[in-house]
């Protein structure tokens, strides 16, 4: 009895981690020059890719902005529900081979994110290497 107790444990804390460790969940975003909280971004898996949106913006002032120097279809749309993290694929520990895009500037960098615990996220965007960008850390929202 004391083995299938001590198993069923095991399983259970096993689980309990595994899906402490997973990107998906609410992120607040913090602004870089600031330090000030921004926005609160989903991240969400949609056929095997990871992606992300803003599904709140914490300054009342902005809540109503639109994307006005994106391109393409994300152009003039509301950042409030824009999809700012596109098609990340799992590797290894971290996730890449996508996009980000800064809804200040409407600029589209590539991605790649890497928990940092279970509640924080480095988020960093950059363009050609990874050497050449900027790392941000979230943290998770309960």
């Amino acid at each position: 009895m004391k083995k299938i107790l001590l198993t069923i444990s095991l399983v259970v804390l096993t689980v309990m981690t595994a899906a402490a460790q997973d990107v998906t969940g609410k992120w607040k975003t913090i602004d870089d020059e600031t330090g000030e909280a921004k926005s609160i971004v989903e991240i969400y898996k949609q056929n095997g890719k990871i992606y992300g949106k803003v599904v709140e913006i914490l300054d009342p002032k902005k809540r109503d902005l639109t994307c006005v120097e994106c391109t393409g279809s994300d152009k003039n749309k509301p950042i409030m529900g824009l999809v700012i993290i596109k098609g990340l694929e799992k590797d290894g520990d971290e996730y890449n081979d996508g996009t980000i895009t800064d809804p200040n500037n409407g600029k589209v960098y590539k991605c790649y994110i890497e928990l940092d615990g279970p509640n924080k996220l480095d988020v960093r965007g950059y363009i050609g290497f990874s050497l050449l960008g900027r790392t941000q850390t979230w943290t998770r929202v309960n």
